[in-house]
C-alpha cells in the first residue's frame, strides 16, 4: 500500500523534526550526531520521493535533483559525506524546506493543490 502525499509530508518531516533534537544534543562534529543527522536526512528526502513530480517540485523549491543526489550519497554509504554540505543543508535549506512542507500539508488538508 502506497503513501498518501498527506504522509509522506508527515514523515518527511518527523525525520526532520527528529534530525532537529538529535543536533540539540550536539553538533555535527560529534561522529555519531553527524551519523543520526545524515540518515534522518536521507530518510526525510526517500519521504518525499514518493509525492507526485508537481508537489515534489512545489517544496524542493525545483532543486529535487540536488536533494537526491545528496540522499543517494548518504544512502549508498559513499566512503566520503562532506560534512560540509550537510552543515550548510541542514542550517540554510532544512528550515526552508521544513515551512513549504508545512504550507504544502496544510493546502492539501485544505483541498487547495494549486500553489504553483
Amino acid at each position: 500500500m502506497s503513501r498518501t502525499e498527506p504522509e509522506s509530508i508527515a514523515d518527511a518531516l518527523d525525520h526532520l523534526e527528529t534530525l532537529r533534537r538529535h543536533i540539540e544534543r550536539a553538533d555535527l562534529d560529534d561522529e555519531t550526531v553527524a551519523d543520526a543527522v545524515s540518515l534522518r536526512l536521507s530518510a526525510a528526502i526517500e519521504s518525499l520521493s514518493q509525492l507526485s513530480i508537481a508537489t515534489r517540485d512545489r517544496v524542493s523549491g525545483g532543486h529535487w535533483n540536488a536533494m537526491w543526489s545528496t540522499r543517494n550519497r548518504i544512502a549508498h554509504g559513499y566512503a566520503h559525506i562532506d560534512l560540509a554540505i550537510i552543515r550548510a543543508t541542514v542550517e540554510r535549506d532544512v528550515p526552508t524546506l521544513e515551512a513549504d512542507l508545512r504550507t504544502e500539508l496544510q493546502a492539501q488538508a485544505d483541498g487547495r493543490t494549486d500553489l504553483g
